[in-house]
């Protein structure tokens, strides 16, 4: 892997940069759309790449539920299961199973769970989510960290670092000892929840560690705005600069645009497709719900300032047609309008990066984003 920071912002610390993995160059401010059961819902890889997605993030956890690691090994790896010629990221599933938390348990030696599929009982060590990433055949991967919710007490807190710390120190010594000839990477997770000394502590335990890059865990998971961008500066800029940077778990324009200010290279969310999925698209003057009664006869594209291919032939009142009709094609469209919209939002920050004036193209963003529609995203 090769990480080159091309341009700095002169007014902030917005970057870009490109990235070398071994299924192609990964530009960044760069998002992943997630593709957690080996695809991205409702959109073809073949549509990925018309947008110009050179990465996309799958969930190691669900994989190795179903259809399990041993058919996708059978299949050649994730690449060719899913037919991706491009990047994977595949995350440890760490954040599944603080979401899944009354069907585990975290101990010292790794995590306990009963599956949400079929309550069947598994374990799995720092070291198995490292092998069964190599398995997959990951360009970078995830290790095994405890993602926390907010409010809870310092010495829970505490005590994730502590497990997130040592689990990452195993994971590091798998891949060194197995996997570090290979062209798969392991990437770092800072934790810490909202102690600012413990994300401190917990950046300077990881970095020491001297992985290839760093991820920003457990941030977006219900704080407040304010809060998430205090925490995100603190933990930014304690990852040294010369490497990758990744947040997890951000994807609408406001967060996006957050963390790019704050040096952020790389991020990932559901929200673009699922949200396109529940008849909620993205425009340039704020999120619209096209199931409303006042798109019933607008003939309007989803946004007029918008050049995807289902804005160029497809009307508002149409797509509600379809949602209101249950029609998979509704959520196909919609999908696509909204990754694409995202793309374009990423591809507009770069240029505004290279050209220094990315926190004057930040405000009149959100200017005229947060001024019209406001439908609230799901």
């Amino acid at each position: 892997m090769l990480f080159t920071i091309k341009h700095k912002d002169a007014h902030s610390n917005a970057r870009t940069a490109s990235l070398e993995l071994l299924h192609g160059t990964v530009l960044t401010p760069c998002f992943m759309p997630v593709g957690t059961n080996a695809t991205v819902k409702a959109v073809k890889n073949d549509d990925l790449e018309e947008l110009g997605t050179n990465l996309i993030l799958s969930n190691t956890y669900h994989l190795y539920l179903r259809p399990g690691i041993e058919v996708i090994e059978a299949c050649g790896g994730l690449h060719s299961f899913m037919s991706w010629k491009r990047n994977i990221l595949t995350d440890s599933g760490g954040f599944q199973v603080f979401s899944l938390s009354p069907f585990r348990r975290i101990e010292e030696k790794g995590i306990y769970f009963k599956s949400h599929l079929d309550g069947s009982s598994h374990r799995l060590r720092p070291e198995d989510v490292v092998d069964i990433q190599r398995i997959l055949g990951s360009d970078i991967l995830m290790p095994l960290d405890v993602c926390t919710p907010p409010e809870i007490s310092r010495e829970e807190a505490k005590q994730a670092l502590v497990f997130t710390t040592r689990w990452a120190e195993r994971s590091m010594t798998r891949w060194k000892s197995e996997f570090e000839s290979s062209s798969s990477w392991l990437f770092g997770i800072i934790q810490g929840n909202f102690f600012k000394d413990l994300r401190k502590r917990s950046a300077e335990e990881i970095t020491s560690l001297g992985f290839p890059g760093y991820a920003i865990g457990g941030l977006s998971v219900g704080e407040e705005f304010d809060t998430f961008r205090d925490y995100l500066e603190l933990t930014a800029q304690l990852i040294p600069d010369p490497y990758p940077r990744y947040l997890m778990g951000v994807g609408t324009p406001e967060y996006i645009l957050e963390a790019v200010e704050q040096g952020i290279d790389l991020f990932d969310c559901v929200l673009p497709t699922r949200t396109g999925r529940n008849a909620q698209a993205f425009t340039y003057n704020g999120p619209l719900s096209l199931k409303k009664e006042s798109n019933k006869m607008d003939t309007e594209p989803i946004d007029p300032a918008c050049s995807c291919k289902t804005c160029a032939e497809y009307s508002r009142a149409y797509l509600r047609h379809l949602f209101k009709t249950k029609e998979i094609l509704a959520a196909v469209l919609t999908t696509y309008h909204n990754l694409y919209f995202i793309n374009q939002l990423v591809l507009s920050i770069r240029e505004a990066i290279r050209s220094n004036r990315f926190k004057e193209f930040k405000k009149n963003f959100l200017d005229a984003y947060k001024g019209t529609e406001n439908d609230s995203l799901l």
